[in-house]
């Protein structure tokens, strides 16, 4: 989402990191590309306004200006400046040594009930199993949701059929019956049922409109919710800031679902929100399958944004996909040089699981501006090379070295791939295992010379 912003954002700051020292008109010019960029990205012009002037104050006030090397020092400030946007505090920054990303309330006295809002289309219900299955994974709750969206065609069996995926018991009375009613009587379910969490599902519509707002203030007034989350569609831009101005103004919410935050939207709905509504992002939906889900880490997003990557996240991605050990597996085979087609599709196939790797490209630190950042992964590749080294037998796969031409001949047809595509990956195996070999013997291998063919 934000690939166009981070690309102007780093060209103006790799300007200024060119410059030995930095004048105040220095400084005013790359104020005023930052707030072109930020205007852009459909970032509310009063939040560019505050956001470049504040910006401006600190790297005045902290004496960039005449200063050897001052680069780093304002890609540091806008960075804590970012992070503070989208609700959080960066180490260092003045504020103190950074906080926790905000979360959901969580009650003494089971169960803890999230009510979820938002205009149909923001991609409510999808959420709503998101969160659960997050809350069932994460957090090892026991999770209950209630189909409260009565009037959209489908709604319910949507979230029957999400919910039960997500791994939370769904408990729903069909279309017939008021959602006031339902959520009532699915509060009772859940705390008869030992549930740790209920989280209700609302109906939405096309517009806010006072029918709406009525009936999600006589729900909440009815299940008293821990928190209450609105939906919203970072592919709106600015109209779902103003939708979520409108719902803080009739029904206080205490945070944001960002939906679809890995759509090609220009960003400026995620960098707006806190500084209209006054409430965090606590979660963003980054894909569409159910796992695609996570805490927001505005401290991180900020980092992603300027090129820097996010550590924590893939390290936290790939703890939850690899086992300790399998690595440790994995490592005597690589020390022996046993590592074989098997042992690559075994990784492949648990990196995939960490999510699309264009995505895991921007996590990498030192990638920003590198045509590998900007690099579209296609799936089916991945997909062919999956079915090559399945097509090959037990032995070929062990000793690549022993495909000759008839083998390679029957693997292609095998994969309905050709021998061209055979031999690349065969090629493209042996230099990774000549790498994982110096590796492994303490040396650094020659990457350039590599790519070269050499």
């Amino acid at each position: 989402m934000f690939d166009s912003l981070s690309e102007k954002l780093q060209a103006t700051l790799g300007e200024v990191r060119q410059r030995g020292t930095l004048t105040e008109q220095d400084v005013d010019a790359a104020m005023r590309e930052i707030r072109l960029a930020l205007l852009e990205a459909d970032v509310n012009f009063k939040v560019v306004r505050e956001f470049t002037s504040h910006l401006k104050e600190r790297a005045l006030g902290e004496e960039v200006v005449g200063k050897l090397n001052p680069g780093q020092q304002v890609v540091k400030i806008v960075g804590e400046e970012l992070t503070r946007l989208m609700g959080g505090a960066a180490p260092g920054s003045p504020d103190g040594e950074g906080e926790e990303p905000a979360a959901l309330r969580f009650s003494p006295r089971p169960p803890t009930v999230v009510l979820m809002a938002g205009l149909q289309g923001s991609g409510k219900t999808t959420a709503t199993a998101k969160l659960a299955r997050w809350l069932h994974e994460e957090r090892g709750s026991s999770v209950a949701v209630a189909a409260c969206d009565v009037y959209r065609p489908a709604a319910v069996e949507q979230l029957v059929k999400v919910g039960g995926q997500a791994g939370a018991s769904v408990y729903e009375k069909g279309t017939d019956h008021d959602p006031v009613e339902i959520a009532s009587w699915a509060l009772e379910r859940a705390r008869e049922d030992g549930k740790d969490v209920l989280i209700v599902d609302t109906s939405g519509r096309l517009h806010v409109d006072a029918e709406l707002m009525d009936e999600l203030v006589r729900i909440r007034d009815a299940v008293q919710p821990d928190d209450v989350l609105l939906v919203v569609d970072a592919m709106t831009g600015q109209d779902a800031v103003n939708v979520a101005q409108s719902f803080a103004e009739a029904v206080q919410f205490d945070g944001v679902v960002m939906s679809k935050l890995d759509g090609d939207a220009r960003g400026g709905a995620a960098l707006s929100v806190k500084a209209v509504t006054g409430k965090p992002i606590l979660f963003a939906s980054t894909g569409e399958k159910l796992d695609q889900f996570e805490r927001f880490h505005p401290d991180r997003i900020a980092q992603r944004i300027l090129g820097m990557g996010d550590v924590m996240s893939l390290i936290e991605k790939a703890e939850r996909e690899f086992d300790e050990a399998d690595a440790l597996a994995m490592e005597r085979k690589l020390r022996k040089n046993e590592f074989g087609l098997d042992d690559f599709l075994d990784q492949l196939r648990m990196i995939r699981k960490m999510g699309p790797l264009t995505s895991i490209l921007g996590m990498i630190p030192g990638l920003a501006g590198h045509q590998l950042s900007n690099m579209k992964v296609d799936e089916r590749e991945l997909d062919r090379i999956q079915a090559i080294v399945l097509s090959m037998t037990a032995a070929e796969r062990r000793r690549p070295e022993i495909i000759n031409g008839s083998r390679r001949l029957r693997i292609a047809r095998g994969s309905g791939t050709n021998v061209q595509q055979v031999n690349r990956l065969i090629k493209q195996f042996g230099q990774m295992r000549k790498v994982m070999r110096q590796v492994g013997r303490g040396k650094m291998p020659d990457i350039g010379a590599m790519m070269r063919g050499r």
